[in-house]
């Protein structure tokens, strides 16, 4: 049996025989060169990072357009370093999935050392603190999620890992971010060399998200004598220090146990995913779609590695801001929400099986093309109508991504006003067009309503995904009851008024109308949801 370890080189001919690509490049060469002279260190070491990021700095070493690797760094679970990157001698293996059933197989040999991010342990301190020193840095990047980005609770208060973090200073630093800024602080200490701190989360505006989060952290220590005011001047130049912002865009769901009886039936040994005990499911392969895009602000004081050799758009601000606005408010995420929405409502396990459904297909198509595209944003470098014909005949119906709609469910509330609030906006702004002549949107913000409620379409319970507005929407839907088509009545305006929810006062812009309509008539009883749906598809 095959095994994955750095002497993979020994067994070449084995590896081609499973259909797994090998590395192009001398290994131990990168790693040593990379030792010496780091240039990029990424923050965050799960599956987006080896099936995507990593891969990138994997075609420039192929291709010659770089002689080091990337670090990896992990600062949320040491266990996916110590049973993930270390027993496998930092490798991993990415299975791209099309959406006729093959596979395409690379072993993944980027990643020049993998560390656990935390500062109380002397190595690991010393290691990161070395590297954040050397003036080869170019890039620190992230896709840590959007959460690890945050400073303060619901309450609006600092979180207790956070608040100590203040009260205690850089060299005893536990959250992410007190982590990193602890890490600038290091390097603005040996010579405030230049720096791009890149975030790659899936997340808008995230370069400011991160800008703002060790902003935060370097005032406080400031407060308390911990750091320098030239330090947060430092963190203010981007001469000095930049924060690119960037759209990324690729789904890499939990590792599939198809995959992993796929690698056992090749010959390759040990791939069974783990769980660790934070809850991270990781294996040390990555299954993943095969679209991808990585658009990114081309700001980098320090220099950057041919990051447009790997396919990566290099650009300005407002042409990542266009590309992320394009996908999140019109061509991806919206289409992902209806189906989430529906797919809980008819009891669908995943996505691609709902896109086997006529209705459902329909009705992305229609908010898609029909609702979406009129107001989507172009950003020059992709095409919105290209994009959107990708996600819907290639992306969403892929059988082989295991997406459910239960997981896209999940903080309904806090997706909707980006994803369906940003285009009812741009229906109201503008003179060209008619606010009220919106059908398909409507109609998913009314299933969302319904699908509150708590029963599906054939009359039996369902459970809610979490959502941190829950307890106050089904307060507001107090009354309203499956099986009385009559009980929505009047008992929306709360709801369909909140501009946080939805961007826009739906009820002000005469919606409110129409989804009280389309949820009476989704309320009738069994099968009433799919009823109403083709009545108005019809």
């Amino acid at each position: 049996m095959l095994r994955l370890t750095k002497d993979f080189q020994l067994n070449k001919d084995e590896w081609n025989a499973a259909g797994v690509t090998l590395p192009r490049f001398d290994v131990e060469k990168m790693q040593n060169k990379t030792k010496e002279q780091p240039v990029w260190l990424h923050f965050g070491a799960g599956n987006i990072f080896r099936g995507f990021i990593a891969r990138l700095q994997q075609k420039l070493l192929n291709e010659g357009f770089s002689e080091c690797g990337i670090i990896a760094a992990d600062t949320f679970d040491s266990e996916i370093i110590e049973r993930i990157f270390c027993p496998y001698d930092n490798l991993a293996i990415t299975v791209d999935l099309s959406e006729d059933g093959t596979k395409k197989s690379e072993l993944i040999a980027s990643v020049s050392e993998a560390l656990f991010a935390d500062l109380s342990q002397p190595a690991e301190r010393e290691r990161l603190s070395q590297i954040f020193k050397a003036s080869s840095l170019q890039i620190a990047s992230f896709t840590i999620t959007e959460k690890g980005y945050a400073l303060r609770g619901m309450s609006g208060e600092y979180l207790p890992v956070v608040a100590t973090d203040i009260n205690e200073g850089p060299k005893k630093a536990r959250h992410a971010m007190s982590v990193v800024c602890a890490l600038v602080h290091e390097r603005f200490k040996s010579g405030a060399m230049p720096l791009a701190l890149v975030s790659m989360d899936n997340c808008s505006h995230n370069g400011e998200k991160l800008k703002f989060a060790l902003l935060e952290i370097a005032k406080e220590w400031e407060k308390k004598g911990f750091v320098e005011r030239a330090f947060v001047q430092y963190l203010l130049d981007e001469r000095k220090i930049s924060f690119p912002w960037s759209m990324i865009d690729k789904i890499t769901p939990r590792p599939a146990s198809s995959v992993k009886d796929y690698f056992t039936a090749a010959g390759i040994a040990d791939m069974s995913p783990i769980t660790t005990t934070k809850g991270s499911y990781i294996a040390p392969f990555v299954n993943a779609e095969i679209p991808q895009y990585l658009v990114i602000e081309d700001s980098f004081p320090n220099g950057r590695p041919a990051l447009e050799k790997a396919g990566v758009y290099m650009t300005d601000r407002e042409t990542v801001n266009k590309a992320e606005r394009m996908k999140v408010t019109t061509c991806l995420n919206p289409l992902h929400t209806a189906l989430a929405i529906f797919g809980c409502i008819f009891g669908y396990s995943s996505i691609a099986l709902e896109m086997r459904d006529e209705d459902l297909r329909a009705l992305v198509m229609r908010i898609g093309y029909d609702e979406g595209l009129p107001v989507a944003v172009d950003p020059g470098i992709i095409s919105p109508r290209a994009f959107l014909d990708e996600v819907i005949d290639k992306r969403l119906p892929n059988p082989f991504i295991p997406d459910m709609p239960q997981r896209i469910a999940t903080d309904t509330s806090q997706k909707i006003p980006i994803r369906f609030g940003e285009t009812i906006k741009s229906y109201i702004s503008r003179d060209d067009l008619d606010v009220t002549t919106l059908k398909y949107i409507p109609l998913v913000i009314a299933a969302w309503l319904r699908y509150l409620i708590g029963v599906d379409d054939s009359g039996n319970g369902l459970v809610i995904s979490s959502d941190p507005l829950l307890e106050m929407l089904q307060r507001e839907l107090s009354g309203v009851e499956y099986g009385k088509p009559e009980s929505c009545e009047g008992k929306l305006g709360a709801i369909l008024s909140n501009k946080t929810l939805f961007a826009a006062d739906l009820c002000e812009c005469g919606l409110s109308y129409k989804i009280e309509t389309m949820l009476s008539s989704m309320l009738e009883g069994k099968g009433a949801v799919r009823r109403t749906l083709k009545k108005y598809l019809s």
